[in-house]
């Protein structure tokens, strides 16, 4: 027998008898590592004659070859018989209950987006999105601000160092979603666009961020009497309430004309404020009639084109509707006021089953 073949005799054997993972591996050390028998012996091929070589090399590759793939043979042996006997003394009962996953909850802002888009939805208006980070033109220009506007402060918006000659900036509401939707789109055109808005201000009702919904519709003929039409059908949607009464005061809005502010009319029942009825009023949504020189912005003709737009907050809807009394506490991340006001993931708004939570 050749000095090869009682060296690989002698690795095979003893590989075979390796009663641990840890002695398959020692031995592939000494077979195989850098001072190993085998990697000696492919060393030794680079000072044999090519003749020597020719006969020598096809053998000792062979010897690596068939010594590697039994280590590899018996370590999955090994693993496997190892897995079999924990199996073996593990015993899982099952017939018992599952440990209990804490559930979740949806956020109130979340469920008021869904219940606002299943509203809108069924009034014909499209969800619209556009980017967080707008330029100057889309946020202001564009929408009939002047450059003089307070809105354009630092102290009111949050500004990024220029793109080229764009000044950019975080958007202070969601208007720019109505430009790029007319750039866009050809008329008639019905959306909302929902969406996170940045303003610098912070207190009990103001956050730095937070959420505004904003609808715009642009067709022919469009009066101030189908503005307070689609806001009362909207609001009875929202509130759950037939007897929602609107109040519309004249306001001003660089981007409307005539603008409109709309008051609701609520009750006290029990000591607190309830949406419905009219022994007060309370502001809930700016609106109006688009700006003619925001249509001509657009690229539209306004005298072909006219148009009613609004907006609210979101976060300010959801106080109202589900009692909330502080802002900051929507972004504070304290589970027990999430357990508090969230809700369950199958409680998803729809007009048919109404789009609020029983009580």
């Amino acid at each position: 027998m050749s000095e090869l073949q009682t060296l690989q005799a002698d690795l095979l054997a003893r590989i075979d008898g390796a009663a641990s993972i840890e002695a398959v591996e020692a031995i592939r050390v000494e077979a195989l590592g850098k001072q190993g028998r085998i990697t000696a012996l492919l060393k030794s091929l680079g000072g044999m004659t090519p003749e020597e070589r020719l006969v020598e090399g096809p053998a000792i590759h062979a010897l690596r070859e068939g010594v590697t793939a039994a280590i590899g043979t018996r370590k999955a042996a090994l693993e496997r018989a190892a897995l079999d006997a924990k199996l073996a003394a593990e015993t899982l009962d099952m017939t018992l209950p599952a440990d209990r996953t804490p559930p979740g909850s949806v956020h109130p802002v979340s469920q008021v987006l869904d219940e606002l888009a299943e509203i809108f939805a069924d009034l014909g208006f499209a969800v619209a999105s556009g980017p967080e980070i707008e330029d100057d033109w889309h946020n202001f220009s564009a929408l009939n601000i002047p450059e003089t506007h307070p809105a354009r402060a630092m102290h009111d918006t949050f500004y990024f160092p220029n793109e080229g000659e764009k000044r950019m900036l975080l958007r202070t509401h969601t208007s720019p979603v109505q430009i790029r939707t007319m750039l866009k789109d050809k008329p008639p055109i019905r959306i909302i666009a929902p969406g996170r808005v940045y303003r610098s201000d912070s207190d009990a009702t103001h956050t730095p961020m937070f959420h505004q919904i904003e609808g715009l519709v642009i067709d022919r003929g469009i009066t101030l009497g189908h503005l307070k039409w689609t806001l009362e059908t909207f609001l009875k949607a929202f509130f759950e309430r037939d007897d929602i009464v609107l109040r519309l005061r004249s306001s001003y809005f660089p981007f409307t004309e005539p603008s409109v502010e709309i008051d609701v009319g609520y009750s006290i029942v029990n000591g607190k404020r309830v949406i419905g009825g009219s022994d007060g009023w309370l502001e809930v949504l700016g609106s109006g009639m688009v700006h003619r020189k925001v249509i001509e912005a657009c690229g539209l003709d306004p005298s072909e084109w006219q148009g009613f737009a609004f907006g609210t907050g979101v976060d300010r809807l959801a106080m109202l509707k589900y009692g909330m009394d502080d802002l900051r506490a929507f972004f504070d991340g304290d589970l027990r006021w999430l357990r508090h006001y969230g809700f369950a993931a199958l409680d998803v708004p729809t007009l048919s089953g109404g789009v609020g939570v029983p009580a």
